[in-house]
């Protein structure tokens, strides 16, 4: 979990497993895309970094936050490794924000449950438009990176067990 001190995209690269035989997907929302496309500069660039060749870096866009779980079940279905889900809800006047996170939290989660392809959580979910910035590059580093970071970990679990 994130707090006020913590640098996203700080970790130790001598822990990351291989991953140049790895295929990943990776699924953006285009709602709220200033910030999505940061994460996903964060996530792709993490991936090249620690060896994915880009012909295994599989790139889908969807509408929004919500449609993330349709298009991480159908990336699913692509032979990749792992797939990161990329979004950004900000709190607005109205519950709509209430209704978009549970049932996108809740959407990834049942397909990490009934699927055999992880999919990581890199759904920003913040109170206004600085905090997603600051977690999308910004004083707080990029949550991009750390959701390939665990995509890696993650993938490296799936053909290892």
């Amino acid at each position: 979990m994130a707090t006020e001190n913590k640098n996203l995209s700080h970790y130790d690269k001598a822990t990351i497993p291989n991953a140049k035989n790895f295929r990943f997907g990776i699924v953006v929302s285009e709602w709220n895309d200033t910030i999505t496309e940061r994460l996903f500069q964060g996530a792709h660039e993490t991936l090249l970094e620690h060896g994915v060749d880009q012909k295994n870096i599989i790139r889908w866009n969807v509408p929004g936050s919500f449609e993330l779980i349709y298009g991480c079940k159908k990336m699913q279905e692509q032979s990749v490794d792992a797939v990161v889900a990329i979004g950004s809800v900000i709190q607005g006047e109205t519950k709509h924000f209430d209704f978009v996170c549970e049932a996108v939290s809740q959407g990834i989660k049942d397909l990490n449950v009934l699927q055999d392809t992880p999919v990581i959580f890199c759904v920003l979910t913040d109170d206004t438009s600085q905090q997603a910035i600051d977690r999308s590059g910004g004083k707080h580093g990029n949550k991009g990176t750390e959701a390939a970071i665990a995509a890696i970990k993650m993938a490296s679990l799936r053909k290892d067990s």
